[in-house]
């Protein structure tokens, strides 16, 4: 197909030609993968239907609204989770429930496309897999094949036409795709799909992917995929809808997750997490391999090497914030990796204290890990508030720390006069540390020791992780000590980043700790990448040029200068 006929591209509110009728019976089991794989490696909503061919690759939602701000937590945001069930006669409801398993990666916007007498239907729409789904939506979602996404962004005008999974026609049928990652070669394809008379409709890399494949020239389908993932750079796991076949793909480092199991009836689930696998009742049986295709249709289940890859370099921030615990990532349990950066913390930083306590909930497993080893007791010093919404009142006169205090109770029984040991995952800008802090000391705490279950942040991320650029991250401007100064705590301690990677054994090469080291698998060349805060959802009209404040450059930071002190335990008293 000429690069021209992107144009072929239908839109979302288009259907796609009706060609083949599937019926789902049994499946066997997964094939073997190829010797040369290394294993070890009321919210706004869209309906549409997707049949045939337009000159608009993705449309505009009828519905959009601007979206408000909250004060929320200062943490690494992981961007979405993706789902892919085949065979299943209800296979719309069980995606449901599975996307709201793994709601905590993305609150913001939600989707699900399914396939009935071979026609794509879609549904997506802002705001929590609740509130876009309900009985009377699901109904309209019939057929035994579904693919789902939530996502996570910060706020635009027309976030609704970026939520997805996707859905376009083009001249051999219709694909959908829902994609878990970041691009970091984006615009340089966007440029070139443009020059050739693409016209794109969202800012989002994920469309990128849509057009490659309309204007591939290979066929069959599969091989038009993965003639597209070719040409991607950064992180992708993926899965692909068509009239009759699941695709799964990750891509060749494996930076983001994304696992396989299997229903008791036959069918096929693939998730980014098992925790959602655990809430439809499948198996685990593997996650999908780096660079590995696999293909779910009528005729079992079938697995492809998308190409040939280095070691695989799996986001180690999966267990250390975004995963839940009782998930099983990268073949580690969640938990037992935080409950053992608690012990570490507490073998490598002790401190003389009266109490535990955790900010809740991510720190929780590392508290109750630091707890046991140092043989003091764990308490709920912290009480979190579930139901803050996205949009609150202030009252005029204004009160100090109030969005931390929103979500963030002290419970003044367990911290009165108690030297406190307070675990977090994390410290990113410091600002919300520097408030629970003070927050604690208001509530009698004596003394606060903070302690960081991950090494310090000094790099952004460019593989589908919102965080902040290198020049808002604290521990790229100061020293340990200045940190513990600028957060008022009565001293501090990271995790040291050679005991996370001797923790890990001989799994630590297969993790990427760009985030700590400034060290990048994928080299981000491209002049620009997004900045946390600022069009992180794409959500705006117009070109790339017009969101040039929401962009900043690529460079990788210089680790900042420390102590041998410092160097040595990360700890300041």
């Amino acid at each position: 197909m000429a690069a021209s006929s992107l144009s072929n591209l239908s839109s979302l509110s288009s259907t796609a030609a009706a060609t083949t009728t599937t019926t789902t019976t049994s499946l066997s089991k997964p094939s073997s993968l190829p010797l040369f794989h290394n294993k070890t490696l009321p919210k706004p909503t869209t309906t549409t239907t997707t049949r045939a061919a337009t000159n608009s690759p993705i449309p505009k939602p009828q519905n959009s609204v601007p979206f408000s701000f909250s004060h929320d937590d200062e943490k690494p945001r992981e961007e979405c989770g993706v789902v892919g069930i085949y065979g299943d006669p209800e296979a719309s409801r069980l995606c449901y429930l599975a996307l709201h398993a793994l709601q905590h990666r993305g609150q913001e916007g939600a989707g699900i496309v399914t396939v009935n007498n071979n026609v794509l239907q879609s549904i997506t729409g802002v705001g929590l897999v609740s509130d876009v789904f309900n009985e009377s939506k699901l109904d309209q979602l019939t057929g035994s094949l579904a693919i789902g996404h939530v996502r996570y962004s910060t706020a635009g005008q027309s976030m609704l036409k970026n939520v997805q999974p996707f859905v376009a026609g083009y001249r051999f049928g219709s694909v959908g795709v829902a994609h878990n990652g970041n691009l970091v070669n984006y615009r340089t394809l966007r440029a070139k799909l443009e020059d050739n008379g693409s016209i794109f409709n969202t800012t989002s890399d994920t469309e990128v992917v849509l057009h490659l494949i309309a204007t591939s020239k290979h066929r069959p389908f599969i091989l038009r995929i993965v003639d597209a993932c070719e040409k991607l750079e950064g992180a992708y796991s993926m899965v692909f809808l068509t009239e009759d076949k699941l695709v799964a793909v990750r891509d060749p480092f494996g930076f983001r997750p994304l696992v396989m199991g299997r229903r008791s009836n036959g069918s096929v689930v693939f998730a980014s997490e098992t925790c959602a696998l655990d809430l439809i009742e499948a198996t685990y049986e593997r996650e999908v391999y780096p660079g590995e295709v696999i293909v779910v249709d009528n005729n079992g289940v079938q697995s492809l090497c998308l190409m040939s890859h280095p070691q695989p370099k799996q986001c180690i921030f999966e267990h250390i914030y975004f995963a839940l615990p009782n998930s099983v990532v990268f073949g580690r349990s969640v938990y037992e990796s935080r409950r053992q950066f608690g012990e570490i913390l507490a073998t490598e930083s002790p401190v003389d204290c009266d109490v535990v306590i955790a900010v809740p909930d991510s720190g929780v497993v590392a508290a109750l890990g630091y707890a046991a080893k140092a043989g003091v007791p764990f308490q709920q010093g912290l009480i979190r508030s579930h139901y803050v919404g996205r949009t609150f009142i202030e009252p005029s006169q204004k009160i100090r720390d109030f969005g931390v205090k929103l979500k963030l109770s002290p419970v003044r029984a367990v911290l009165e006069g108690k030297r406190v040991v307070v675990v977090d995952d994390s410290i990113v800008r410091g600002t919300t540390s520097s408030k629970i802090v003070r927050l604690l000391k208001e509530a009698g705490a004596k003394e606060v020791h903070m302690r960081i279950a991950s090494p310090p942040i000094i790099g952004s991320c460019y593989y589908g992780v919102d965080t902040p650029s290198s020049e808002e991250l604290i521990s790229n401007r100061m020293s340990v000590e200045q940190i513990r100064d600028f957060i008022g705590s009565d001293s501090l301690a990271f995790l040291p980043f050679d005991s996370l990677r001797n923790l890990l054994g001989k799994e630590s090469p297969n993790f990427c700790y760009a985030c700590f080291s400034g060290n990048y698998p994928v080299e981000p060349r491209e002049l620009k990448v997004k900045r946390v805060g600022d069009f992180v959802d794409d959500g705006l009209n117009g070109s790339l040029e017009t969101i040039d404040g929401g962009w900043v450059q690529a460079t990788t930071p210089p680790p900042p200068t420390k102590t041998p002190k410092e160097e040595k335990a990360g700890t300041v008293f």
